[in-house]
């Protein structure tokens, strides 16, 4: 039986298996919004470590978009937008490994890039898929162009939000990550197994933290979607509630990739690609290294780029200005 902390956790929430989402008609996320409800199920895959959690919209008989999110988000980032899509397709959007209601990693393990390039195709095997549609952001969006020059005969269709390939950094700051991830991962590890609890907070500081945490780019009022798979009441502080994530993903191993092997890898990308860039978001390195690759990546005649106004994480906030793009997109790689 639910407890009480849970309950009042529940309630602050979108609950239920009917999702609730937004048509803002040009309005700001300080105004009223008009919902809708869309039906998902809740499903777990299962991996050799524990399950993968997602959240399947539409018939199970259709093979779905697979949703992946950015790093430290989880399934409900596509919350907003996957009422939107087209109604005669189905879409699975899944939480990582150590996100959301999906199982952490084995303890002593790190969690790396490429371990969710190798996720799709275990979930491929798991379905019986042949070939895979990817709508991805973030983390996922760099992941989903690996997977799509190391396995262009499995993709479909690549659909990438705001990060466009895996980052170019310099030796030096490469040297400096690796050094400072691997000595904090292992001080992680003692604190989990410490078994401690950690931090809690008031339900508006949860919202906060989060809020800032991603330097705004979460409005406040869309927080909430993705704190419903990514927060716990406090066992032992009532009234409040700690952030579920595993924390070991502070110090995830990302690519330290040469350009020279990004833009080799954008040229094996035959799919169609559909690329939205949010233009209130930075770019995270030189722009030089991402007009590069846009450079090879226009030379595949099924790539299209598209701009939007918005932060980092448009599609969550506002979703009726890139669900167009999409549907427009699917409706030549996955029509009716």
């Amino acid at each position: 039986m639910i407890n009480q902390r849970s309950f009042r956790l529940l309630q602050k929430l979108t609950s239920g298996s009917k999702q609730n989402f937004r048509l803002a008609h040009g309005q700001s996320s300080s105004t009223s919004l008009k919902t809708l409800t869309k039906h998902y199920d809740e499903v777990t895959i299962p991996v050799p470590w524990g399950h993968i959690a997602g959240k399947w919209y539409g018939p199970k008989h259709v093979r779905p978009i697979l949703g992946m999110h950015g790093w430290q988000d989880n399934a409900g980032t596509f919350d907003t937008l996957a009422p939107l899509l087209p109604p005669h397709l189905s879409f699975l959007s899944i939480d990582a490994p150590g996100h959301g209601h999906s199982s952490w990693l084995p303890p002593g393990v790190m969690y790396h890039s490429i371990d969710y390039v190798q996720l799709v195709l275990r979930i491929m095997e798991e379905y019986n898929w042949k070939t895979v549609s990817i709508m991805a952001h973030s983390m996922s969006s760099l992941n989903g162009f690996v997977f799509a020059s190391l396995f262009p005969d499995k993709l479909d269709m690549l659909i990438g939000l705001d990060i466009l390939k895996p980052l170019i950094r310099s030796p030096k700051y490469i040297v400096n990550m690796l050094s400072e991830r691997l000595s904090d991962s292992l001080k992680l590890e003692r604190r989990l197994r410490s078994n401690s609890e950690p931090p809690a907070y008031e339900w508006d500081q949860l919202v906060e933290r989060l809020h800032h945490g991603t330097d705004k780019s979460v409005d406040l009022e869309a927080c909430k979607y993705l704190l419903q798979r990514n927060s716990k009441p406090s066992s032992h502080e009532p009234h409040k509630y700690y952030f579920s994530r595993d924390n070991r993903l502070k110090t995830s191993l990302f690519y330290t990739l040469s350009n020279e092997m990004v833009l080799e890898m954008a040229s094996r990308i035959t799919a169609p690609h559909l690329f939205i860039k949010a233009l209130q978001a930075p770019y995270y390195e030189d722009k030089k290294y991402y007009d590069a690759a846009l450079e090879v990546l226009r030379q595949n005649p099924n790539f299209e780029y598209h701009e939007v106004e918005g932060t980092h994480h448009v599609h969550l906030n506002e979703p009726e200005k890139v669900a167009p793009i999409i549907n427009s997109f699917i409706s030549k790689c996955r029509p009716l």
